[in-house]
């Protein structure tokens, strides 16, 4: 009886050691996003300024946490990516004792398509993200607190991008 305990206990810690072979989301878009890559601007007409910022985001987030290379030309890419701004919106989600606005929701909608040259498959997906700010003085948004706002609704949707990436790297 002991020698089966003794081999059961080692089954056990075998299985423990080797685990399930977990490996993190940023793993798979790292290797989704492996060599060079190119990212190009569809810049929003009525938004000029902030379609940028999110292509600085994106930028910052495939350098830093993906290890790629950001290159200028787009024949030199092993990955194309097309980035744009489908859509900034605000809505007011509270209001002050005297019925102003104090309370907003900034929702910034990007569209993401990238396609890797050596399988050729487009693949596209939308993401969102919101930023809730208030207005102290006054009931209307002043532009620097809708930059603000944008930088931050814009920061989150890209940081949404990787899950996405990593998620579409299966199919």
């Amino acid at each position: 009886m002991s020698i089966l305990k003794k081999s059961l206990f080692l089954l056990v810690i075998s299985l423990l050691l080797t685990a399930c072979g977990y490996r993190p989301s940023a793993y798979y878009a790292k290797k989704e996003m492996d060599g060079n890559v190119f990212v190009k601007l569809n810049v929003r007409l009525e938004d000029p300024k902030n379609s940028v910022l999110v292509k600085d985001a994106m930028n910052k987030i495939l350098i830093q946490r993906l290890d790629s290379r950001i290159v200028s030309d787009e024949k030199l890419a092993d990955v194309k990516m097309d980035l744009s701004i489908s859509s900034i919106g605000f809505s007011v989600l509270q209001y002050d004792n005297a019925g102003y606005n104090k309370l907003y929701k900034a929702v910034v909608v990007v569209k993401v398509d990238y396609t890797r040259v050596d399988n050729e498959v487009k693949k596209s997906f939308t993401v969102e993200g919101e930023h809730d700010f208030s207005v102290d003085d006054g009931t209307t948004i002043t532009e620097s607190k809708r930059y603000d706002a944008i930088v931050n609704a814009s920061n989150k949707a890209v940081d949404e991008i990787l899950s996405r990436i990593a998620v579409a790297s299966f199919r």
